[in-house]
């Protein structure tokens, strides 16, 4: 397979703005002894895509990143000491390159792609063999480089905390039609859980009515929607809160969990508040329940994840937004996703 000595890539050059990615021709990366080749066909976006190049990031990155977690691609060269992969094999991107498995690390918490490292918005890459895994069986490109990020942020939420797995017959609260919330809404589903969606639309809650949520609740209609999750579960709260919103959802979720159960902290798409409208450390005290952040998960969750995704195709496809971008209108993607206008993962077509 004939390897390109150049790549068209996009770099963040600063923190004022989407006006700070840079698109450009660049020469391949020597490939390195451990290290894959692997020409990209699919990217995804996520939210830290979004607020790197505005300077709101609240982790390290690299100087002049490559950006973007999520890629799937081709194998066209390995180094001499691979062993698990071969050319042609159909690959997906690890979004930390260094957690591979257990629980994570401050080193591991350093290798993000698109941040710490150069990511996979790019016609060509470099990745550590350790850092890939294999592409499901049965998704396309487009499906498969939705995975390492929102997908496995969800799967850990519901499935990592040891001793609080999610089981059937439990009850789990989603927030909004992004990536990580439709696939926590998926994968409950498949897993005999029952799910309480929020949205702000008649029409996102179209697609939520679709994937099988129980109950949908408009929040701009019913701003106290937590007391109406609770009121749901028999008055007894939820199991697993996927908190995506942040502090302007916090008070909300707080009040829709069950004694004991689990708000799983993945983001801030909801913005900050102002004062003691945010919830405080005390509040987790006061409704008995435990919070967690995470920084998405392992490699070996994201094998597991694809394992179940495999077995479970009619229920588990990723869903792909309608607006497909390419390599070059990145930022077009960037300020569709930032509109809220989207639906499931915002891809990108690069080959």
């Amino acid at each position: 397979m004939s390897i390109p000595q150049t790549a068209k890539q996009w770099t963040v050059t600063g923190t004022s703005g989407f006006d700070d990615l840079k698109f450009h021709e660049a020469p391949v990366p020597e490939l390195g002894d451990s290290q894959v080749l692997v020409k990209l066909h699919a990217a995804s976006l996520n939210f830290r895509d979004l607020i790197i190049p505005q300077g709101k990031y609240p982790f390290a990155t690299k100087k002049n990143p490559i950006p973007g977690s999520d890629g799937a691609g081709e194998v066209i060269a390995v180094g001499k000491h691979v062993d698990r992969f071969q050319v042609g094999d159909k690959v997906v991107t690890v979004f930390s390159q260094g957690h591979i498995g257990g629980e994570l690390d401050a080193q591991g918490a350093r290798t993000g792609l698109g941040g710490a490292l150069d990511g996979t918005l790019r016609t060509v890459g470099a990745f550590d063999q350790q850092g890939l895994v294999h592409m499901p069986k049965g998704l396309n490109y487009l499906e498969a480089a939705s995975l390492p990020c929102a997908a496995v942020t969800a799967w850990n939420a519901l499935y990592g905390l040891q001793g609080r797995a999610l089981k059937p017959g439990q009850w789990v609260l989603t927030q909004g039609t992004g990536g990580v919330s439709i696939f926590a809404l998926q994968f409950a589903k498949a897993a005999g859980a029952r799910v309480v969606a929020t949205t702000s639309s008649s029409e996102k809650a179209k697609l939520l009515e679709k994937l099988g949520a129980d109950h949908i609740i408009n929040y701009k209609e019913n701003p106290e929607w937590g007391a109406e999750a609770r009121k749901l579960t028999g008055g007894e709260g939820v199991d697993h809160v996927i908190e995506v919103a942040g502090p302007t959802s916090m008070k909300q979720s707080l009040n829709s969990v069950k004694i004991e159960g689990v708000i799983t902290i993945i983001g801030f798409v909801g913005g900050a508040v102002k004062g003691d409208k945010e919830p405080g450390f005390l509040d987790c005290l006061n409704h008995l329940c435990t919070t967690r952040g995470l920084l998405v998960g392992s490699r070996l969750q994201m094998e597991d994840m694809n394992r179940a995704i495999e077995a479970n195709l009619d229920k588990l496809r990723p869903v792909v937004d309608g607006k497909v971008f390419k390599l070059d209108q990145l930022k077009e993607a960037y300020e569709y996703q930032w509109s809220g206008k989207h639906q499931g993962k915002v891809c990108i077509q690069i080959s």
